[in-house]
């Protein structure tokens, strides 16, 4: 009597032992696999991160890195990606407006306040007439390198261009600046071959430049409309796993992230 009884236990046993993993292999399967788009060096840092607080809310990230701007907004559109982490609002409006993408921000990540970097000068007064200055060659990033140099009276813009001015629009020059512009991720490389260059952040960063020490200026803090997002095609905007994405960008652990990684140098945007 107790034989078959251990018996018709080790059964029971057995089969809850192959039903218990059957549903972890289940659980296991459940978890959602999404691709996204990051620069490398401090971005992807911080994605890695946010990678980390996704996957406990039952999202895994795969990450794919670039080194240029141009490439994530055509990875995604093409299908490639199912969201970027890179850009800000003047970028991507550019963007749509040069290659029609159906592309959508769904929530924000960072903001990286750009910088004008020398070795050569230590203050922005000692700049000489003629100086050799670098900016982007995007019409986003190389307008607001523009209204940067403008900010602190080193150029007049002419009035009503916003966010996206363009060296057509410099009404005045008082040191006569050249304006040398370049793609933006070659300025840390040609920073020697000019008197200064106005570089974005993850780029100034990943050079080994240290903004709040190494920035003869920078844009201001507070108010930055430069705000850095999450990324989707519109038809995806409301897809239950990007704003599992979103939320995670957005937690705690990846505020405390960039203040004890970066100092200042890259904020919360949310």
């Amino acid at each position: 009597m107790n034989g078959h009884r251990n018996s018709w236990l080790r059964r029971v046993g057995l089969a809850g032992g192959v039903a218990l993993a059957l549903l972890a292999s289940g659980a296991a399967n459940a978890a959602e696999t999404i691709k996204l788009g990051v620069m490398g060096g401090a971005e992807e840092e911080i994605a890695e991160v946010a990678k980390k607080v996704a996957a406990r809310n039952g999202l895994d990230v795969e990450l794919i890195t670039f080194s240029d701007y141009a490439i994530p907004n055509a990875a995604l559109d093409a299908g490639e990606l199912d969201a970027n982490a890179f850009q800000h609002k003047p970028y991507l409006d550019a963007q749509i407006k040069a290659r029609g993408y159906k592309i959508v921000p769904i929530g924000y990540t960072i903001v990286e306040p750009m910088g004008l970097y020398s070795r050569k000068v230590k203050a922005i007064g000692d700049l000489k007439p003629g100086a050799k200055v670098g900016i982007p060659n995007d019409p986003s990033n190389g307008g607001r390198a523009l209204n940067l140099l403008a900010a602190n009276g080193l150029l007049k813009l002419k009035a009503g261009k916003g966010l996206v001015p363009s060296v057509l629009d410099i009404a005045e020059n008082p040191k006569k600046l050249e304006l040398i512009e370049l793609e933006a991720a070659q300025l840390p490389r040609a920073l020697d071959d000019f008197d200064g260059a106005i570089i974005n952040t993850d780029y100034a960063v990943n050079a080994g430049l240290t903004p709040a020490k190494d920035a003869l200026i920078q844009e201001p803090r507070d108010g930055n409309p430069y705000g850095n997002f999450v990324a989707a095609r519109e038809k995806d905007k409301d897809r239950p796993a990007l704003k599992t994405l979103v939320a995670a960008y957005q937690s705690p652990e990846v505020k405390e992230f960039l203040e004890a990684r970066f100092k200042g140098a890259i904020l919360p945007a949310w």
